[in-house]
């Protein structure tokens, strides 16, 4: 079921790129002269993005109590001996090969003077080639591959970098309007140090033509932001006869930092 407005109709395209063009111009208009620091996170009410209207809390956040450090007992329990070289390469998880074109997605993870953040733990999950993630509640009617997850992780290296192959996710259709359809992305989670250190993002893809349709890319108001969450098209990491290469540095904070998933909250 296609998402209902307020007004108890199903929005089109047309009117959530008008919606997403207004917000654009009221942030414009609000901006800092002469520029200034992104906001932290994408604007929660962000409306074109109808499901987020009802999933981002409307009251402050409440304190876990007394103890400073209650909430980092939950903290992920893992260390480099339980992630493994297979683990990055999300095309050999399973005995055959899986279907789409198969890519190289690697970069850097940095603070905001530009050092390297080493031994980061990096995750992704993403859609198969056919626009599909291996996951119950899926349900939209492509092919499921059964040779890809579409999950895998690494650890960055001395340097802050990370690769993983994997292939292309393909677009795939969702009910925040009639016609709404995803760009391709990959989804990623940093880890920091603790549980409550968690940066969950998303990486596109250069060119796709559904990015001025998307709420979710779009709900981040600042064309510079928007731009660093796109990868570059890099021949120099392409493997012969074997993948295409893509390169996306992940900026954990300052100016330039990268910006979390709307969709997280």
């Amino acid at each position: 079921m296609t998402t209902i407005d307020s007004r108890g109709a199903s929005p089109d395209q047309e009117q959530i790129s008008a919606e997403i063009a207004a917000v654009h111009r009221a942030a414009s208009r609000a901006a800092p002269a002469g520029g200034g620091e992104a906001p932290n996170h994408p604007d929660r009410g962000f409306a074109p993005y109808r499901s987020s209207l009802l999933r981002h809390p409307l009251r402050p956040l409440v304190a876990a109590g007394g103890d400073p450090e209650a909430a980092e007992l939950s903290g992920p329990v893992f260390g480099v001996t339980d992630v493994t070289a297979l683990d990055a390469d999300l095309t050999r998880q399973h005995i055959g090969e899986p279907l789409g074109e198969r890519i190289t997605v690697s970069g850097r993870v940095l603070d905001r003077s530009g050092r390297p953040v080493r031994g980061q733990l990096v995750e992704v999950w993403q859609a198969n080639a056919s626009g599909r993630y291996a996951h119950g509640l899926d349900r939209h009617p492509a092919p499921l591959d059964p040779h890809f997850t579409g999950a895998g992780r690494c650890l960055t290296d001395d340097a802050g970098r990370y690769s993983f192959t994997t292939v292309r996710p393909g677009a795939y259709p969702w009910r925040n309007h009639i016609n709404a359809w995803r760009p391709a992305h990959i989804h990623f989670s940093l880890f920091g140090t603790r549980f409550t250190q968690r940066l969950v993002t998303q990486m596109y893809f250069p060119g796709d033509p559904l990015f001025a349709y998307d709420p979710i890319l779009q709900s981040v108001t600042d064309p510079a932001a928007r731009a660093r969450l796109v990868a570059d098209y890099r021949p120099d990491l392409s493997v012969p006869e074997w993948s295409l290469g893509y390169h996306w540095d992940i900026v954990l904070d300052g100016p330039a930092r990268t910006l979390p998933d709307p969709e997280e909250h």
